[in-house]
């Protein structure tokens, strides 16, 4: 009879929630909104508390012409204490904009699913990792922090 060890839970010493709404949920939108409106959502969302907040993506504004507006955003978007604005890179020449107008931490995102990964970035689960590990280097090298994260959307079939 073979016997293992029990692992007990971990119990994190510490979670840190990051609002994505202003990269996430204004990117979903119909309409663009300006500059300043979203500027203001990020004061806001300070105000309310949050301390890790995905304001933008550097992603191509003829994709996502609604976050075309990413460098003047994080040019303008004025440093607060105690609170992380960070912005999407999904490959390296979004890394190079970000890096162009200061951004301090970036984020790459891949997905679970490998029909949502074809359907949202046009490459396999596989090719999103690998297509990662030269931005992820860049990044750090530039001396960025860098959060991953998967998302667990499953697309229709």
């Amino acid at each position: 009879m073979r016997r293992y060890a029990t692992v007990p839970p971990l119990t994190p010493t510490r979670i840190t929630i990051v609002e994505v709404a202003p990269r996430d949920g204004l990117q979903a939108e119909d309409r663009t909104l300006p500059t300043d409106t979203k500027l203001e959502l990020l004061e806001r969302l300070a105000d309310a508390g949050h301390t890790a907040i995905e304001a933008t993506s550097f992603v191509s504004p003829k994709a996502v012409p609604q976050l075309a507006d990413a460098e003047e955003l994080m040019r303008r978007l004025k440093p607060r204490a105690g609170v992380r604005y960070t912005a999407l890179v999904p490959n390296d020449v979004g890394l190079e904009r970000a890096l162009a107008c200061g951004v301090r931490e970036v984020a790459v995102f891949a997905s679970a699913s490998e029909s949502y990964s074809r359907k949202n970035l046009n490459r396999s689960r596989d090719e999103a990792l690998a297509g990662y590990r030269p931005v992820i280097a860049h990044a750090k090298d530039a001396g960025l922090r860098v959060r991953g994260y998967l998302s667990m959307v499953v697309a229709d079939p």
